[in-house]
């Protein structure tokens, strides 16, 4: 069997997310293990590393040639996050927080669906209010302005 090409990341086992972090795994037959998301490519293609000497795998199968041993893989490798209590906790609460935003979407869009007159009646009351506060805001500078001219008048008609 050939071997596996490297990715778009230049490392073995190491892929790019969306996010810009890199996601680190490593294939043990027909298992994927995943390794951990990292903030560097660097960090990830050691954890890669570590995990390949853990599986015994052939030296030239590593991303790094600098190290030699499975002790010297484990100290150059990131340490893993731990996962406490707490950040359980704020993952379960982030998602009762999503569902109750998806339901209330879903909803809303229920209602707009089922009354699409008070859609309009909302566009219009909006538009409306937008025009106001351009009105307003418009009639604000000019006052401001001719407050500005006048007191200009004041200082150079007392100098």
């Amino acid at each position: 069997m050939p071997p596996r090409r490297r990715g778009s990341s230049g490392y073995r086992g190491v892929r790019e997310r969306p996010s810009g972090a890199f996601y680190a795994e490593i294939r043990s037959g027909d298992v994927r293990l995943g390794l951990g998301t990292f903030e560097t490519v660097h960090e990830a293609a050691r954890a890669y590393d570590a995990a390949a000497w853990h599986l015994e795998r052939p030296h030239v199968q590593m991303n790094f040639h600098d190290v030699y041993t499975r002790e010297q893989a484990q100290t150059v490798a990131p340490p893993p996050r731990l996962i406490t209590d707490q950040d359980r906790e704020e993952h379960h609460r982030r998602q009762c927080r999503l569902l109750i935003i998806e339901e209330d979407e879903r909803a809303m869009a229920e209602w707009r669906r089922r009354h699409p007159e008070d859609v309009t009646y909302e566009n219009a009351f909006w538009a409306e209010r937008t025009v106001r506060h351009r009105a307003e805001r418009g009639d604000r500078r000019r006052r401001k302005a001719l407050a500005i001219s006048q007191c200009d008048l004041v200082n150079v008609g007392g100098k």
